[in-house]
């Protein structure tokens, strides 16, 4: 053992200062890239750093004369990182023909681009510098470009890099004090032989002048410049201003709400539930649909306490299967007994950001184009039989290609509550029951009063399908929606996420109210998947009408048409599996209704008309006159639905003459105060009542408190009818467009 460490020490110590180098190398490209800051993803910073270290490590412990194998062991090391952190998902196959590992090989090296572009790119900028900084003049060279490179990003961007540009420095110092002693190593043996006896007397005032510089630059207060760079004085003379990033710019600019909210949208990470949102408006992408529906995206499996993760396919002993156009989806799970309703979609993306799955009505059960009917379909694409996801099997990176837009159809089961009443929930199959075993787990820390609070709230029921309704009311009835949920109620007693919600919170937004739901149906013995995805946005007002003056279910009761999806759709919901049905959606959040498709109602036919013999003969008498009755009627009636069309058509115009005709002059303040007369006959209908007493901004401000979300917009829309109907200031017509504009999405938020 003895020899052993004594053969390791001589190995570290010989060649010291190129292990060193190399080592001193791979921290500063690894804090240079710091500079791609909301441009990669953590994986991507992942395969970076490990590539570079891993690299190091093994010019640091192999002994190895031979450069080149050094290289091959680097590469393969850099490929097994990026297969590891890319996400690659393992296509299980026995290839028999040359073609076909030809097409296995395909798939698997697509999932890898381009994180391995860029772990290749750190690996040859890691080995270049290693054989290029072999003297002092290129040591500050390297150190000074990576100096240089994070100070303008630093200046004229809003991330954070000073603690970066710090590590730097530091590392070039001590390459440069230890390039001085492989330097007196060399030219003077006898001085560093008395040196080397006493390594605390070298070493340790070193490190202390080191330490003094790292720590006291690093908290150096930010100030403004006293001397400008010459870029500033250029811009300044041209009478512009250079907007300087000081203090603590990267949460002001890059999260502008210290508690930590983000804006609504798709999230890419939900292993932590918590926090708050902004509402984004922003439009996301539009759906083309036959039948009005959510936009499922994923589902996640395994509950931590803090969030959800995913769940392997392996798990559920199945394989991924590619994709083929116009080809039904295999399915794990036998047809529904009550049938099921085709929806055809056309799905086109007005964003440009990369998702892991294909949005579209549950469950899929073909694509039938993407981009165009002529375009191939992309070799990525792979179709996940037990969560029903049509999947792209490497999307973690923003530049992805992410299909524009894409045709599916989408078979969804009808829902019959009396058959659901019938079934159990879970398999009866053992082995299958034991195969989706994980759509039944908790975490062990998960409070006993939780599986308490399901019981008690489900003990009315008397099958399983009542039971999970009532868990649905009961969240739906007793919690309130908030998108800024006041964390503040937290007392820190408990540290899982539903038992805060239920029992200290009390209060937040879709991912509480699912993620409840589901642990809830869980304890009960309910196979359940949280699911996530958009509810179904909203359909242009020219469609049907301006809102609030139609039924639209009265119109348009398939909710056919083309829906608008913005980033605060953005919304989570529960599935639970019946036996004979299969997974069935749950929405257990308050002021959101799941569209179902309903069984279709019988019509009733018409009782027989009972006609004695005198009524037959009158009947026989008077044929000629009846068929002439016929064709009067059919004529009055074609005119009636003509005149029908007609205002239909001219509604708009109509209601503007109307309006004009009653009030006189129509200006533009008058159509101000009758968008908000419109808005408070929606606000009464969903409650919000105004009473006798009360000014509108008193009534305002009272129902502000239970509709936080909206107050912002009801003090906007407050602000616009007391300006319209008090001041002489006329609003002008760009004004008025706008406030029209906030009232119907007012509205549309109200519903």
């Amino acid at each position: 053992m003895k020899q052993l460490m004594r053969s390791i020490g001589v190995y570290l110590t010989t060649d010291w200062f190129e292990k060193l180098r190399f080592i001193f190398i791979a921290i500063i490209l690894a804090n240079v890239i710091t500079i791609f800051e909301g441009y990669w993803w953590d994986e991507t910073y992942a395969i970076a750093y490990y590539t570079l270290f891993a690299a190091a490590a093994i010019d640091l412990l192999l002994p190895m004369r031979r450069k080149y194998l050094k290289l091959l062991l680097q590469v393969i090391a850099a490929i097994f990182i990026t297969s590891q952190w890319a996400r690659m998902e393992w296509i299980v196959a026995s290839p028999q023909r040359w073609q076909e590992w030809l097409w296995w090989l395909q798939v698997h090296l697509v999932q890898l681009n381009p994180f391995i572009w860029i772990s290749g790119a750190m690996l040859m900028l890691y080995v270049l510098f290693g054989i290029w900084t072999i003297t002092r003049v290129r040591m500050f060279g390297f150190v000074g470009v990576s100096i240089l490179v994070l100070t303008i990003a630093d200046s004229f961007t809003p991330i954070w890099l000073w603690d970066e540009v710090g590590m730097v420095v530091f590392i070039g110092l001590l390459w440069l004090v230890a390039g001085h002693l492989s330097r007196l190593k060399r030219e003077h043996p006898n001085s560093w032989k008395e040196l080397i006896e006493y390594p605390l007397r070298l070493m340790v005032p070193i490190a202390l002048v080191l330490s003094i510089l790292m720590i006291v630059g690093l908290n150096m207060p930010s100030i403004a410049p006293i001397l400008q760079d010459p870029y500033t004085i250029w811009k300044e003379a041209k009478g512009e201003r250079v907007q300087v990033f000081l203090g603590d710019k990267g949460t002001d600019v890059i999260s502008p709400n210290r508690s930590g909210n983000a804006s609504s949208g798709y999230s890419r990470s939900d292993d932590k539930l918590g926090g708050g949102f902004e509402f984004d408006y922003s439009p996301m992408m539009t759906v083309t649909t036959s039948h009005r529906s959510y936009w499922r995206g994923e589902s996640k499996a395994f509950y931590t306490g803090d969030g959800w993760i995913d769940v392997s396919p392996r798990l559920a002993g199945e394989e991924i299967v590619p994709v083929v156009k116009g080809e039904a989806f295999p399915s794990l799970d036998d047809p529904p007994k009550a049938g099921v309703k085709q929806v055809n979609q056309i799905v086109t993306m007005i964003r440009k950001d990369v998702y892991p799955v294909l949005f579209a009505a549950a469950p899929l059960s073909k694509i039938n184009w993407i981009e165009n009917e002529e375009a191939a379909i992309p070799t990525s694409l792979r179709w996940e039989p037990s969560s029903g996801e049509l999947r792209l099997l490497n999307w973690s990176m923003q530049n992805r290609k992410y299909p524009q837009t894409y045709s599916v159809t989408s078979s969804v089961p009808v829902l019959d509550e009396a058959l659901l009443r019938t079934s159990k929930a879970g398999w009866s199959d053992k082995e299958e029951a034991s195969r989706h075993s994980f759509y039944l787990q908790l975490p062990e820390s998960l409070p006993d009063r939780v599986k308490q609070l399901a019981e008690q709230v489900t003990a009315g029921a008397a099958n399983d399908y009542d039971k999970a309704r009532l868990l649905e009311s009961y969240l739906r009835l007793n919690y309130n929606y908030n998108n800024l949920p006041d964390e503040s109620k937290l007392t820190g007693s408990t540290s899982d996420f539903v038992d805060q919600f239920l029992f200290e919170l009390k209060e937040g937004y879709c991912d509480y109210f699912s993620t409840s739901m589901a642990v809830m149906a869980r304890s009960l013995g309910f196979p359940t998947r949280w699911v996530k995805g958009f509810a179904p946005g909203a359909l242009p007002a020219s469609d049907f009408g301006p809102p609030g003056g139609y039924r639209e279910e009265e119109v348009n009761p398939s909710g056919a048409g083309t829906y608008t999806v913005r980033n605060s759709d953005a919304h989570s919901w529960v599935e639970i599996y019946f036996e004979g049905t299969g997974w069935i959606p749950f929405e257990a959040t308050a002021g959101f209704s799941f569209p179902y498709t309903l069984p279709e109602e019988e019509v009733a036919a018409l009782p027989d008309l009972d006609i004695g013999d005198n009524d037959a003969a009158a009947a026989g008498d008077t044929e000629g006159s009846s068929s002439s009755q016929v064709w009067l009627w059919s004529s009055i009636s074609l005119l009636i639905v003509a005149a029908i069309a007609w205002l239909i058509i001219r509604r708009d115009k109509l209601i503007f003459s109307w309006r004009k005709l009653r009030h006189g002059s129509y200006t533009t303040n008058d159509r101000i105060v009758l968008e908000t007369q419109k808005l408070l006959r929606i606000c009464k209908k969903r409650g919000m009542e105004r009473e006798d007493h009360e000014t509108l901004r008193e009534a305002v401000l009272r129902w502000s408190q239970n509709q936080k979300r909206l107050r912002e917009d009801f003090k906007i829309v407050l602000n616009g009818f007391e300006q319209a109907k008090y001041s002489p200031v006329m609003a002008s017509s760009e004004e008025a467009d706008r406030f029209v504009v906030k009232v119907r999405s007012l509205i549309d938020q109200l519903r």
